[in-house]
């Protein structure tokens, strides 16, 4: 039996389908019963922010999907019989930086799970191609896309690709091996709403927004400690996303999936 948490998000979901059409044992960890879930997933209601919520969900359970920022999980995980974990990271584990607040509960998150005892593998994805939905509310509104941090280049990935390494290590053989997951070539924002507006047949306008403009927008949607990580990542350029890495097509043995082929399978979401 395999436990998915954070099973109805971008990557999370992604990994509950790629499960079960492998016909896999899987259980999805969610916060509500009535969520719905692919044919013969189990829902197990719990919290990965408290764990005394996730006994049930797992009994008889031999590998974890497992989300960062929970530090207290892998020992709860150790002391219910889990043998292997997977853990979603990113690229920013790899800073060790403790004062940015991103980068912090992702390497925490790795110590965490190093120190536990248990098998484990760590994914590293850099920016996920589903960001992209967040300009859903500009694009029903109109054809202008003003976008944060236009000059940073990103080898985004398809949230599905994430989900197919992360299947592969839960199967066994990925022990000990930290992945950094990429798509197949760096974009910059402006490539990305071209090739949207390409699929969707509309003739959209970019727009870049300026640092100041992007301060502003950032701080009014999220803490300021995280405000300053982006900040550190994209304007001081501390964290590096647009190397290109082989990772998806090694392990898996197809090649990553390009940035127009997810938007062609996301089109209906834009429309």
């Amino acid at each position: 039996m395999f436990l998915v948490t954070g099973a109805t998000g971008n990557v999370g979901a992604e990994v509950v389908s790629a499960l079960a059409a492998a016909g896999a044992p899987v259980r999805a960890l969610v916060r509500r019963p009535d969520v719905t879930l692919p044919d013969g997933v189990e829902a197990a209601v719990g919290d990965l922010g408290s764990p005394g919520s996730l006994t049930d969900a797992l009994k008889g359970v031999e590998g974890v999907f497992l989300l960062s920022g929970y530090d207290d999980a892998s020992g709860v995980l150790r002391d219910a019989g889990v043998r292997r974990v997977v853990l979603l990271s990113g690229g920013s584990a790899a800073l060790e930086d403790l004062d940015n607040a991103v980068s912090r509960y992702m390497t925490l998150s790795e110590r965490a799970v190093r120190e536990s005892g248990l098998d484990w593998t760590f994914l590293r994805p850099r920016a996920f191609m589903s960001n992209a939905l967040r300009w859903l509310p500009q694009l029903r509104s109109g054809d202008t896309v003003r976008v944060q941090f236009p000059d940073v280049p990103v080898a985004c990935i398809d949230p599905a690709d994430i989900a197919a390494v992360a299947v592969a290590a839960l199967a066994g053989g990925h022990e000990g091996r930290v992945y950094d997951l990429t798509g197949p070539v760096a974009m910059r924002p402006v490539e990305q709403v071209s090739a949207l507006a390409s699929v969707l047949g509309r003739d959209l306008r970019f727009v870049g927004l300026s640092n100041d403009e992007t301060r502003v927008e950032l701080e009014a949607g999220m803490p300021r400690e995280y405000v300053d990580a982006f900040w550190n990542f994209y304007v001081e350029g501390t964290l590096d996303e647009a190397t290109v890495y082989p990772t998806v097509p090694e392990v898996t043995g197809r090649p990553a999936r390009t940035f127009a082929q997810w938007a062609e399978a996301h089109a209906g979401a834009f429309r």
